[in-house]
């Protein structure tokens, strides 16, 4: 029943709280719905000092993460391209220090959580 819940759930989030981006990885891409989220990692700088940074999320539906014909799991490097009116702000997937790049964000392993940096902006087409 919890599953069922669940499910439900996270499809409402991508008909009503989601946004198209598309998703890159070499040659190959895939456009996908996501909804933005953040993540503040404390992360030690060597010297004993905690430093705060920001990962801008994307949560996407595991299943929805398919390139090249073949279901997939984010990796560091891959490209995530965000249009937003006469911009396309460009993310790369990564985190901080030795925190993982991305952690499912259900416990049935439904919605992916895609930790990213901000790396480029360009002009939309």
């Amino acid at each position: 029943m919890l599953k069922d819940a669940s499910d439900w759930l996270e499809e409402k989030r991508k008909q009503h709280a989601s946004r198209p981006v598309t998703y890159h990885r070499g040659l190959f891409q895939v456009e996908v719905q996501t909804t933005i989220g953040k993540t503040v990692f404390e992360v030690e700088d060597g010297s004993g000092i905690l430093e705060k940074v920001e990962s801008r999320d994307f949560l996407i539906l595991a299943e929805d993460l398919v390139l090249n014909t073949v279901r997939t799991l984010p990796k560091r490097g891959d490209r995530i391209r965000e249009a937003d009116g006469e911009m396309v702000y460009v993310y790369e997937v990564l985190a901080p220090g030795r925190e993982p790049h991305y952690r499912f964000s259900d416990p049935y392993r439904k919605t992916l959580r895609i930790h990213t940096k901000q790396v480029d902006t360009e002009e939309a087409a």
